[in-house]
């Protein structure tokens, strides 16, 4: 099989879907791999380094879109890509549909079938290829939100550490899992005071015990939504429903009641995001103002740190990308977990909270599989 990957064209993405070690392993598994001049250099990998790893280079992505089986990428496509994807390919990359109605016509009307990242599972039901870039986005959350609460960037002036005499500064994160425990780290390394909102009493449990007391938590309702809101200086949008829009847990209503300057970091942004007034920016504009409150809604966080995620995305995507490459279709006929990423197959969605988000038919994957 030929696997192709273009050079990531979203504002200020770094990340790149094959990293040269990546290359030498689907070499090693006997295919042809075909890279964009340039992908790599967010991460310092130049074309000598792919071709080194046995990749040939392409002059352009219409090349490495014309000419390859399988695309793998990170981010979702574009407009300019998703028109020239066909229903021979597999894509192989993040998509986030729920919230993207015109990308799903795009690649439902270009009969590819596309496996999502983020909805791949595992033996335990966890989410594998998420993971890595949740940990990243989690960790990052705390140091974006610190930044945006500089005055000079409109914050309201806190330190999130505070320093003797002084008290540190309030984080409310709402959701426990792999975005808020990554969050929570941070945020607690500082000397920030957390509190971490979930509905899973378990999870809670789980929470306590890690953090022996550091953090506080509560389980969520909307009376502890609104008093950790009101309280903190930062609160962290960690709640991700796999594969569906995320809820609205923050209301405009709720910001009147916030401290102003305070600061909102909306990780599910890319779900849609879970503050009403939440609506997604970019590195290069990360931040707006809403009734006196901070919005931080990067839909691309770990793009800005791309040798560490670029790397740790690739570690966790390899094995299964190797397993489409090998087997073609026939790898998510095998793997229900890998088939659990199917989201779109020539011209029918697979995936039931997309499926029932856009208003689509679902097909079950087996079937449409089988046809």
């Amino acid at each position: 099989m030929r696997i192709g990957c273009p050079k990531e064209i979203k504002n200020h993405e770094y990340r790149v879907g094959l990293t040269p070690g990546a290359v030498r392993e689907y070499v090693a598994h006997g295919h042809e791999v075909l890279v964009e001049s340039g992908a790599g250099a967010g991460i310092s990998a130049d074309d000598n380094a792919y071709r080194a790893a046995g990749a040939a280079i392409a002059k352009s992505a219409q090349e490495v879109f014309a000419k390859s089986d399988m695309i793998v990428k990170v981010k979702e496509p574009q407009p300019s890509e998703w028109v020239q994807l066909r229903d021979d390919q597999i894509l192989y990359t993040y998509l986030h549909l729920a919230p993207d109605p015109e990308q799903t016509k795009g690649l439902v009307e270009s009969g590819v079938t596309a496996v999502a990242y983020e909805t791949v599972t595992d033996e335990r039901g966890g989410l594998p290829l998420l993971a890595p870039m949740s940990e990243v986005a989690g960790r990052l959350a705390i140091q974006a939100g610190a930044t945006a609460l500089q005055k000079a960037n409109g914050g309201r002036g806190v330190l999130l550490g505070g320093v003797p005499g002084v008290l540190p500064g309030k984080v409310a994160i709402i959701g426990g899992g792999v975005v808020g425990l990554n969050a929570a780290k941070m945020a607690v390394g500082l000397g920030a005071d957390v509190t971490i909102i979930d509905r899973s009493i378990p999870r809670l449990r789980q929470l306590d015990d890690i953090f022996n007391g550091r953090v506080h938590t509560r389980y969520s309702t909307v009376e502890a939504l609104e008093e950790e809101a009101f309280s903190a200086d930062m609160v962290v949008g960690a709640v991700l429903i796999p594969g569906a829009a995320a809820p609205k847990l923050v209301t405009r209503e709720m910001l009147s009641g916030m401290k102003k300057g305070a600061v909102l970091v909306d990780v599910a942004i890319d779900q849609g995001g879970c503050f009403e007034t939440s609506h997604p920016t970019t590195h290069s504009d990360p931040t707006y103002d809403v009734d006196g409150i901070v919005h931080y809604c990067v839909a691309n966080m770990p793009g800005a740190v791309p040798v560490t995620s670029a790397h740790a995305l690739n570690n966790a995507t390899l094995h299964y990308g190797l397993q489409l490459a090998d087997k073609g279709l026939n790898a998510l006929t095998d793997d229900p977990n890998l088939r659990n990423g199917l989201n779109v197959h020539r011209g029918r969605i697979t995936n039931k909270a997309v499926a029932e988000a856009l208003g689509y038919e679902m097909i079950e994957p087996k079937a449409v599989l089988a046809a």
